[in-house]
């Protein structure tokens, strides 16, 4: 494949084209290392929160502009392994882990400080998110076992949908609450994907 190559598909009677050749580049580097986090937001506006220092579980966020991360404003509750979704003055995070327990908690970024969301109906870390602060998608996860739960949020609370069709925790999901996406995890370790269209998910 060659940058800007050309072709014709007389089946689908469209024109392609060869996308841009691109590469990764360092960023600078988090005020605090950790893993376990969740994040959300774009190249030049980023969000990540909590995560896990190993001890202790972390509360703190921190925003990207595009080359350098600032600290903001913690979370309520430190927690790790936990959901997120939504942008960086619109940010979502829910669920996690931090003893004595799986947590259920949801709590909203206004772009400086976190106020406290609608609880999940089911607590359990190691959840997927998707969408935005308003219309939000909790994927997966683990409550002591894998499951394939889905709950979607309006902004205020959460409601049950359609389960995924293989269980799974630590995937990666992306995409809306009517166009979600989620592919890979831990299941058996899957390369499974799944479509998600408001409703029920399709195996992709």
């Amino acid at each position: 494949l060659i940058e800007g190559q050309i072709w014709y598909n007389t089946t689908s009677q469209t024109i392609k084209v060869a996308p841009a050749i691109a590469a990764w580049a360092s960023g600078n580097n988090l005020n605090t290392a950790r893993y376990f986090l969740a994040g959300c937001g774009t190249q030049t506006a980023g969000l990540v929160f909590g995560g896990d220092a190993s001890p202790p579980h972390e509360d703190k966020t921190e925003e990207y502009d595009g080359s350098s991360w600032t600290e903001s404003g913690d979370l309520s509750n430190a927690r790790t392994a936990l959901g997120g979704c939504g942008t960086q003055t619109a940010g979502l995070g829910f669920g996690g882990y931090a003893p004595p327990g799986y947590l259920n908690s949801t709590e909203e970024y206004g772009g400086a400080t976190w106020t406290a969301g609608g609880n999940l109906t089911t607590a359990r870390f190691r959840l997927m998110g998707a969408g935005t602060q308003t219309a939000g998608l909790g994927i997966g996860g683990n409550d002591g076992a894998n499951r394939g739960y889905t709950e979607e949020y309006n902004g205020s609370a959460w409601a049950e949908s359609g389960d995924l069709n293989t269980v799974r925790q630590q995937a990666a999901a992306a995409g809306t609450q009517t166009a979600g996406l989620c592919a890979g995890g831990d299941g058996s370790l899957t390369a499974d994907s799944e479509e998600y269209n408001g409703t029920a998910w399709t195996e992709g």
